[in-house]
């Protein structure tokens, strides 16, 4: 027997085909209760994955092609024509029983046997209205037809000259889009919990790992879903009263490290996304479901053994969370300082600073061995008194063989060690350059943390820090260190994904980098390195502009990959990084390519912004 599918935005429908003809023709509906009553459908009660609660799925099944001779239930190994219904609930100590229903049919017509499955949120009526308005009849052809061209549609508004580049670079970099539009999901019209006029948006997994690229990725190349998803997200909180960071399956998800999404509605804000309302944005950001906030205001920091019983998210993670906590408040400024709000932009402006306190001038790292890694000054752990705790800089690296999640080993870091977050202050890169050492330092302690095991580049964290170079003024240095990771690390093999997507965080990630413009989510900044590619091109979906970066002596190769000089629209361009503007309003950004490291953004005034007001 063999299997065919296709689907549409509710709806999937199967083909079954074998060598046996049968006959007879009919369509009928197959429901969990009572056979001859065909009008009651199937509901399903399950716990949900990743957040607190439960949901009820319901389902609605057509068959064409064969008829019916019996239907029955399973439990286990016992299968029966009777009864017609069924009710399992989960058995002792988590012991999950195996349950659900069978359709036995005559021998199916030539054209095999057709299944038209429909799903709903909602009601068992709903996912059979769905079922008819998406495929009113069975021809799977026209659904696979229709089902491409809105995978094209989707795709539209991005092209490669690729000068060269071979076919699996190419296909890692549109697989990289792709992935980029599957999560989070339209479930507008599918959600039980509340009535809205807004959009609605689900299976966001998670805010942590998609703000940095996956977001801003949807805001050049689908602003207007952008703009419903931020919209989606403030009316989440209009409803429930929190903004959430890893909402899944209709259930709540307030907080994995910072609040993440006042940086998604801060990007969205500085790139003058347009439908959303800025004023009750604001307010949400303002309410947010961060753990430890009394703290936070209190000490400027966030404490080892933090006991907070009136936030949400763990009592762990401090350093981490310091961190992600002052960059979060550092997005709230801006949108702030956008609305005029002069003291509260203050307030949260300082309180972006606050990334300082925990950092330990002399503290050292050693390898286990006992051998001096030769660099001083980390972040570490501190308790409420000020008196500082104590995390191996090394520990919760790839070189450790404990993972620090929330469920495994809990760190005063989230997946990542001390080495890696050391350069997680986006809002400050100047200070944190200065504190390390200096430009020269600074760029030593990257590449120790890329070239000695300390760096996990199949986690998020990982990905700003391939193109910090250019904080040093050495932007060709991002470029080298990039095609350190791809293709070697991502490719269009089976192993080509060296970590979790997330939502299309790595997507995104590989998306950006192969286009040559990097984001600093939270900041209308785009770091520039060569393309992958001869050229790419993005043509905005509301202007219609066509924004281009193109190579001059490109090689497939990769031997030319320093910048050695820039224009832009034919003028001359020094800066290493552009604005938001370039996707916006388009034109051709030129990079005449070299294979020497050149003078090109090395300046200190065509250096990215690297230290916001204080």
């Amino acid at each position: 027997m063999s299997m065919e599918t296709s689907t549409t935005e509710h709806i999937a429908l199967f083909k079954f085909s074998n060598d046996e003809d049968g006959t007879g023709q009919s369509t009928e509906r197959f429901h969990q209760r009572r056979q001859p009553d065909r009008s009651h459908q199937w509901k399903r009660y399950i716990s949900a994955y990743f957040g607190v609660g439960s949901y009820e799925a319901y389902f609605c099944v057509d068959f064409h092609g064969a008829t019916i001779e019996s239907t029955g239930i399973c439990v286990n190994d016992r299968a029966g024509t009777e009864p017609k219904h069924l009710f399992v609930n989960q058995g002792y100590s988590l012991f999950y029983i195996q349950a659900g229903a069978f359709v036995h049919f005559k021998p199916p017509e030539s054209d095999g046997l057709k299944a038209r499955v429909g799903l709903s949120f909602i009601s068992t009526q709903q996912a059979c209205d769905n079922a008819e308005r998406e495929i009113p009849d069975f021809d799977l052809s026209l659904v696979r037809n229709a089902t491409e061209e809105a995978w094209q549609e989707k795709l539209q508004g991005v092209s490669v000259q690729p000068g060269g580049a071979s076919q699996a670079l190419q296909m890692t970099f549109f697989t990289g889009i792709y992935r980029t539009m599957v999560s989070p999901q339209n479930y507008t019209g599918e959600n039980p919990l509340w009535r809205s006029d807004k959009p609605y948006f689900d299976s966001f997994y998670c805010i942590w790992d998609s703000f940095r690229t996956a977001f801003p990725f949807l805001t050049v190349f689908q602003p207007v879903i952008m703009s419903q998803l931020v919209g989606s997200l403030v009316d989440t909180y209009s409803h429930l009263g929190w903004l959430p960071d890893c909402r899944m399956q209709l259930c709540k998800g307030f907080s994995q490290g910072g609040s993440n999404t006042d940086v998604v509605i801060g990007d969205a804000y500085v790139k003058n996304l347009s439908g959303i309302d800025w004023d009750l944005a604001y307010q949400a950001v303002g309410v947010n479901g961060r753990g430890g906030l009394q703290s936070w205001k209190e000490y400027g920091y966030i404490p080892y053994q933090d006991f907070d019983y009136l936030g949400f998210g763990p009592a762990f993670h401090s350093i981490s969370r310091t961190l992600e906590y002052a960059y979060n408040d550092f997005a709230i400024a801006q949108i702030a300082h956008g609305l005029g709000r002069d003291s509260e932009y203050e307030k949260y402006l300082q309180r972006s600073s606050n990334w300082r306190n925990l950092y330990k001038a002399d503290q050292t790292s050693y390898w286990p061995n006992g051998t001096d890694t030769g660099f001083k000054g980390f972040f570490q752990p501190r308790f409420a008194n000020g008196t500082w705790g104590l995390q191996d800089p090394m520990e919760c690296s790839p070189l450790d063989d404990k993972f620090c999640s929330y469920s495994s080993n809990p760190r005063e870091t989230f997946e990542s060690a001390i080495w890696e977050y050391m350069f997680f202050v986006p809002q400050d890169q100047s200070s944190l350059v200065d504190i390390l050492g200096g430009p020269d330092q600074f760029v030593r302690r990257l590449d120790y943390l890329h070239e000695n095991g300390l760096l996990d580049i199949g986690n998020e964290p990982c990905e700003l820090t391939c193109f910090q170079y250019h904080y040093a003024g050495r932007p060709g240095l991002s470029a080298k260190r990039l095609h350190t990771y791809i293709p070697s690390s991502f490719n269009d093999s089976i192993s080509g994904l060296p970590g979790n997507d997330d939502g299309g965080a790595q997507g995104s990630f590989i998306a950006f980098a192969m286009s040559g413009l990097f984001p600093v989510a939270g900041q209308n900044v785009y770091l520039i390195t060569p393309p992958y590619f001869e050229s790419v091109s993005y043509t905005s979906r509301i202007t219609g502009a066509v924004a281009q970066i193109r190579n001059v002596n490109f090689d497939p190769d990769y031997k030319n990959i320093y910048i050695q000089s820039a224009k832009l629209d034919s003028a001359e361009y020094t800066k290493s990084w552009i604005g938001h503007e370039f996707f916006v309003q388009g034109g051709v950004l030129e990079l005449t390519l070299g294979d020497q490291e050149s003078d090109w953004g090395t300046r200190a005034e065509d250096l990215p912004p690297q230290r916001f007001r204080w």
